[in-house]
């Protein structure tokens, strides 16, 4: 009996919300937002691997999520999840025209680009010269950044398993991690490939990792 009691208490630290990406509710979005909003870590879905992320604005929710992928928070290389291209003015230099085009041509869709920071980057990323920003084609992740009003850290979960790079079902998912986070939001199957990165700081496009999105687009 002890037992069951230790495990209901350890199985309610975390929340595990269905939204379906088709037509996200609003009233889930919404709670997922409102424990955002009071520092809490979220692993949501994306168009490539599930992300584990905070509000950028709160420094202590992001030294968690740096703590628990074992880095130092001023040298993490989180990506910026943003919901459309209107939030590059606030955390990116000034873009020339081609950049632009690629942006548009490729987002959303399942890339990183690696993009010039400017000087209005949250605190802890000031010293930063870059940021990597990420507008994925998945309806529930961007509904979470509309309604939070400004990006989300994003961060893969890997699993330690020799053949899976990253674990694709929510529950599992839920299992590994509800005593370390506050939400997991179930938005079906994730997929196995990460994201393609590029780099957009210089002349020309240079391909930090090749992933699921198409380097046609360049």
């Amino acid at each position: 009996m002890i037992f069951k009691l230790s495990f209901l208490y350890i199985y309610s630290m975390a929340l595990f919300i269905k939204i379906y990406n088709d037509n996200p509710n609003p009233k889930e979005i919404k709670k997922v937002v409102d424990v955002l909003k009071k520092g809490g870590l979220v692993i949501y879905p994306t168009d490539t691997v599930y992300g584990l992320g905070c509000d950028i604005t709160n420094t202590k929710a992001l030294e968690k999520i740096a703590r628990i992928k074992g880095v130092k928070l001023e040298k993490a290389n989180f990506s910026f999840i943003c919901n459309d291209l209107s939030h590059l003015s606030d955390y990116v230099k000034q873009i020339d025209t081609p950049t632009y085009k690629i942006l548009k041509r490729a987002l959303p869709g399942p890339y990183t680009f690696v993009l010039p920071g400017s000087n209005s980057l949250p605190k802890v990323f000031k010293k930063k010269k870059t940021v990597g920003i990420r507008v994925p084609d998945n309806n529930i992740a961007r509904a979470i950044v509309a309604e939070l009003g400004n990006p989300i850290i994003s961060t893969s979960i890997y699993d330690e398993d020799d053949v899976l790079e990253y674990t694709t079902d929510p529950e599992l998912i839920f299992e590994k991690w509800q005593n370390l986070i506050d939400v997991v939001v179930d938005g079906g199957y994730g997929d196995n490939h990460a994201s393609t990165v590029i780099d957009l700081t210089d002349s020309a496009p240079v391909i930090i990792r090749e992933g699921k999105g198409s380097l046609d687009i360049l």
